[in-house]
């Protein structure tokens, strides 16, 4: 049987030649792709956002060292580092290429939706922090609490995504 870290490879290598085919067999449809690979993260990253918080919400509210809070432990930290971690670098890495290539790095709406991108990297540290220190029994925040950093990813979500379109300045 094979291991969460062999199978994370396996696909790194895929992935790995499957973007180089692109690059050489396709390089005017590059920019495509990226962007595809770019939303398809950003989809993955937002999920679990949102989900992980959640899980705290539910966490927070079972004794220390029952079952239950065993079980959040190990769905915390499989959910950060197999989805929420490679999905913030996917997002940053083709986002910033995405940035560039096509925009130059220019527009106001460029600058305040990376602005927003860095202060969701920010949450994302936060809830790093969360799920360390629920791994480590050390949580002492609240279901409410909780509840409201769920809303938070959300909320830059949908300013992030009006930026993105509508291009206001």
């Amino acid at each position: 049987m094979n291991s969460p870290a062999s199978r994370a490879v396996t696909a790194l290598v895929v992935f790995s030649i499957l973007a180089l085919a692109v690059f050489l067999f396709w390089p005017e449809q590059l920019y495509l792709w990226a962007k595809a690979i770019h939303v398809i993260a950003v989809i993955a990253w937002m999920a679990g956002m949102l989900y992980l918080p959640r899980l705290f919400v539910y966490h927070a509210d079972v004794p220390v060292g029952s079952p239950q809070s065993e079980t959040f432990k190990v769905m915390e930290r499989r959910l950060l580092r197999a989805i929420i971690n490679p999905a913030m670098v996917v997002t940053w890495v083709f986002g910033l290429w995405l940035a560039w290539r096509g925009f130059d790095f220019s527009g106001g709406w460029l600058h305040a939706k990376i602005g927003l991108v860095v202060l969701l990297s920010g949450v994302h540290g936060y809830l790093s922090g969360g799920v360390r220190r629920f791994a480590e029994d050390r949580n002492q925040k609240s279901s409410r609490h909780w509840r409201i950093v769920n809303e938070v990813p959300t909320l830059l979500m949908i300013a992030i995504v009006i930026l993105v379109v509508v291009k206001p300045f």
